[in-house]
């Protein structure tokens, strides 16, 4: 139902989304990422890597590595999919937020609501580097 291919969003080395393989109708969940939640306190330690703009927050007290594609989804203010945290699961799942076409790419609202237009933390602290 989904593949990773290279993204025109993305720039540089790092330039992989998640692509639709088939048409996936709007609401149908069409990824489970499992997680590996850790205490809040301990994400100081994940900061200082390359998993700190990969990782989300679980809850009010942990954030999680999703395994799976679940952080290889690129941001759009206007997205096509969502996502819902299942903490009975331990996982956080993806569905269609609109209808996704076959070959279309499936973007997510980093914020975690489809219309919150708050600034990410990458373009605050762009902001701040300027």
């Amino acid at each position: 139902m989904i593949e990773i291919k290279q993204s025109k969003l993305s720039k540089g080395e790092f330039n992989r989304g998640v692509f639709a393989t088939c048409d996936i109708p709007k609401g149908v969940i069409f990824h489970e990422a499992p997680v590996l939640p850790y205490p809040e306190e301990e994400h100081k330690h994940i900061e200082q890597t390359a998993l700190a703009d990969y990782v989300f927050e679980f809850g009010v007290n942990h954030s999680a590595v999703l395994l799976g594609y679940g952080s290889l989804f690129n941001h759009s203010y206007e997205p096509n999919a969502s996502y819902d945290l299942n903490f009975d699961q331990l996982t956080v799942d993806f569905y269609a937020y609109t209808d996704i076409k076959a070959g279309d790419e499936i973007l997510i609202n980093y914020n975690g609501e489809e219309d919150c237009m708050d600034p990410l933390w990458f373009m605050e602290d762009a902001a701040k580097s300027e």
